[in-house]
């Protein structure tokens, strides 16, 4: 079997993406449930994530090349899911603590940031091609 690191940057691209597509769907719903008294946003956090693992490997004598190769050890530790956002705030009579404006400016830098991720993929792919010619 051949051992390979040039997938390791793709792989957490790859987890990047997929949460930012969770994000978008969590988003979406609360736009979706902007009206319904007493619902609570729902959001995910893959950055914080994110940084706690790269700082799981931490060492001012380790490149991020190496952090990411250990992340790369276990992707499941990038796995992140919803959750409810400020469960006891709401500064609504409702009790809807759902804001349509910031959710709009979310969900479209949740898109930029999604799409940004799937440029990002396209071009290690492209590298990795013009390697192989």
């Amino acid at each position: 079997m051949i051992s390979s690191s040039a997938f390791n940057y793709v792989n957490i691209l790859d987890k990047a993406a997929d949460a930012s597509a969770l994000r978008g769907k969590a988003i979406n719903n609360n736009i979706a449930n902007v009206d319904t008294p007493g619902y609570k946003r729902q959001d995910v956090d893959f950055e914080s994530v994110l940084v706690k693992e790269m700082g799981a490997y931490q060492s001012k004598y380790k490149t991020k090349s190496a952090k990411v190769g250990r992340i790369n050890e276990n992707l499941d530790s990038l796995n992140v899911g919803t959750y409810t956002d400020a469960v006891g705030y709401s500064y609504r009579i409702d009790k809807n603590n759902v804001d349509i404006d910031t959710e709009n400016v979310e969900l479209a830098a949740n898109t930029e940031k999604y799409n940004g991720l799937v440029d990002s993929m396209t071009s290690e792919f492209k590298r990795l091609q013009s390697v192989m010619k």
